[in-house]
């Protein structure tokens, strides 16, 4: 099922967060080439606990599961309509994921509840993006990994909206970077202090 688009940006602002408008050749193009692409270049663990944040329409959910197999799979996002796109999708590619409705800078998870976390760009347009990469930080386990968007790849994505905006990794110092592949980062959440970083086969270049 298709949803109307609002325009090249979206009017609707859900605290600090415009949506982005729902493009079919955007989504094919996640679908088909950026999370298949993001999977094998940042080698994407199988068999893990994986939430992705901000996930909208639940576009890369389907192909998460059959590319990883996470022993559990979870999409968030704050927009209830985008979230009930999200369910039929899943339902009709027939795989098992939960789906929760909640803000990523107060999540309703317990610590440690992830092994994977990946954002598609959800914490570079948000207000507060601090609190967002502290909750990711939490709900990560020691050792679990955060896959996000670079800066690079948000101003190829949507430059006007992207200019100058930085994520405050400060607010998360316990999120390392372990590795990049030009459009996207690896960081791996180091809160016990001693632990090293796994090298990703895509070097270890910082975001």
């Amino acid at each position: 099922m298709r949803t109307r688009s609002r325009g090249p940006e979206s009017r609707r602002t859900v605290d600090g967060y415009s949506e982005f408008p729902d493009l079919e050749r955007r989504n094919c193009m996640q679908e088909r080439i950026e999370v298949p692409a993001l999977g094998r270049l940042l080698s994407l663990p199988p068999g893990r606990r994986m939430l992705e944040v901000g996930c909208g329409r639940g576009v890369a959910l389907p192909v998460l599961a059959r590319l990883c197999e996470p022993s559990r799979l979870t999409g968030l996002d704050v927009d209830p309509e985008k979230l009930a796109e999200a369910e039929r999708r899943v339902a009709e590619r027939e795989i098992s994921a939960e789906l929760r409705c909640n803000d990523v800078r107060q999540m309703p998870f317990p610590d440690d509840s992830f092994d994977v976390v990946l954002d598609f760009g959800t914490c570079f347009h948000i207000s507060r993006p601090e609190a967002a990469l502290a909750e990711i930080a939490r709900v990560l386990a020691d050792g679990g990994v955060l896959v996000h968007e670079t800066q690079l790849s948000q101003l190829l994505a949507h430059p006007c909206r992207s200019a100058r905006r930085t994520l405050p990794w400060a607010a998360a110092p316990e999120l390392a970077p372990c590795g990049t592949a030009l459009l996207w980062s690896r960081r791996v959440n180091r809160r016990s202090g001693d632990q090293r970083p796994p090298r990703s086969r895509a070097g270890t270049g910082r975001a």
